[in-house]
């Protein structure tokens, strides 16, 4: 699996709307057969700040969503939103999902 994390420095006057500019792509994005999740949460510390979590099953998966046209056509229209270039954590791992927190104590469990 590949885990991408992406984080968006929103300009103010877009923060508010953000999810609405870029619900076509997010749509389009869950949409692609290799994708395993494609969520984004806003900075409960900066509103002006989202963060993407994305995963795909593999590298081929990886490499079908950035050669995609949805994909193309965001790189090239959403960086008008950003304050700033946004970052990028990307790892291949041989998880296939969300694995359990084992180091939290659940009572009863």
């Amino acid at each position: 699996m590949i885990a991408i994390t992406v984080k968006w420095d929103v300009k103010p006057e877009y923060a508010d709307k953000f999810m609405d500019l870029v619900d076509e792509f997010t749509r389009a994005c869950r949409a692609e057969p290799g994708c395993l999740w494609f969520e984004w949460s806003r900075s409960v510390d900066d509103p002006n700040q989202y963060i993407l979590l994305e995963a795909y099953k593999d590298g081929a998966a990886g490499k079908v969503h950035v050669k995609s046209d949805h994909f193309k056509k965001a790189m090239a229209t959403q960086g008008q939103y950003a304050a700033t270039r946004p970052s990028v954590i990307s790892l291949e791992t041989d998880q296939d999902g969300w694995a359990p927190l084992a180091e939290i104590n659940m009572p009863g469990q």
